[in-house]
């Protein structure tokens, strides 16, 4: 049976739903959702209290919700952003992160997300994105990630969890296809949040048919794209309000793994716009697994923007670039997307039943 849940940020314990992550956990049970994806663990439990972390897994085993962890980051390029992993580890972020593992494993969360980088708002395209930093090049980066999941490998597989890369802003999924063969599907899996491929010049339906095998979490949430003076701009929107095919994509993923739980990823405040140059020799130069038909199918989906709009289907740019309240948008978000990913999985389940 498919259960959806929401994907929960934290910030020194707290979150747009809650004080602490039983108040969170409460909330969402209250609007109606199965699970939860805590990102991360140390954002959430700053200390790693192990009490508070058991306390929190009984609360959710009490009311019947699924929990999923995130752990810290694996570029090591980008870890110093991460400073209380290091401190958790004593000085060793890689004790840091192989003590989150551990307490995974305790709980029986035995799939973890992690990601390559972090998005960097307060830059210009494209230095917001950790794939155009200038101190050290992108394939070098992605040397590094290899050499550090390497490190976590032996924790990984001893405590029986496999830590999943998001389809971030940053990296491909022939990326991440790749790191997988490198170091092992057992101990290495997908992410998928599907309204950020076309950020990496992918298109949705071919990227979904790529990792379908190796998925295991999920991040889920709509998109459109815009035609602005600078490029193309990706706005996020809930499930169901953007140009995603959710019965393609859900068709896809749930054939790989029956059993796969769907968790949302909201957005309170903003619509995230980033911006996409497939025209840009540079920026092109960049995906190398990218081809002249995706640019052209990523133009042609800018073009149908307005039709979204006039259909009702999706949000004109004025609102998409408006700033509304957050915790009540992220409320919405949430509740908006949940009724549409529920309303497309008994679709499926109607369609199966009748076959």
């Amino acid at each position: 049976m498919t259960r959806i849940g929401a994907d929960v940020k934290f910030t020194d314990g707290a979150s747009l739903l809650g004080d602490d992550p039983i108040q969170t956990l409460v909330a969402l049970s209250d609007l109606g959702f199965e699970g939860v994806l805590v990102r991360t663990l140390d954002e959430a439990f700053p200390a790693l209290d192990r009490g508070a972390i058991t306390e929190f897994s009984e609360e959710a085993a009490r009311r019947e919700m699924f929990v999923q962890v995130g752990l810290g980051k694996v570029n090591p390029y980008m870890t110093a952003e991460l400073p209380r992993v290091r401190d958790l580890g004593g000085g060793s972020y890689l004790t840091g992160m192989e003590r989150m593992i551990d307490i995974c494993a305790e709980h029986g969360w035995t799939e973890a997300w992690t990601a390559t980088g972090g998005y960097k708002h307060e830059l210009p395209a494209p230095f917001c994105f950790d794939r155009f930093r200038t101190d050290v090049e992108w394939p070098l980066q992605l040397e590094a990630t290899a050499r550090f999941l390497r490190l976590l490998t032996p924790s990984l597989r001893a405590a029986g969890v496999r830590i999943n890369l998001e389809t971030h802003e940053e990296i491909t999924t022939f990326e991440i296809l790749r790191l997988i063969e490198d170091i092992g599907s057992d101990v290495l899996g997908v992410c998928l949040d599907p309204a950020n491929l076309p950020v990496r010049g992918e298109l949705i339906g071919d990227a979904v048919r790529r990792v379908a095998p190796y998925v295991n979490m999920t991040h889920l949430r709509d998109a459109v794209l815009v035609r602005t003076e600078a490029g193309l701009a990706r706005f996020l929107t809930p499930v169901g309000r953007g140009f995603i095919d959710w019965s393609e994509l859900l068709g896809c993923v749930l054939a790989a793994r029956p059993d796969l739980d769907l968790v949302i990823e909201a957005i309170g405040g903003s619509r995230a716009e980033m911006l996409l140059q497939p025209d840009d020799p540079g920026w092109r130069d960049a995906h190398p697994d990218m081809n002249d038909a995706d640019a052209a199918a990523l133009h042609a989906l800018a073009a149908d923007f307005d039709d979204l709009v006039a259909t009702g289907r999706a949000p004109c740019l004025a609102s998409l670039r408006s700033s509304p309240p957050r915790a009540a948008d992220y409320r919405q978000f949430l509740t908006e997307s949940r009724s549409a990913l529920m309303t497309q999985v008994a679709g499926r389940s109607g369609a199966e039943s009748r076959d």
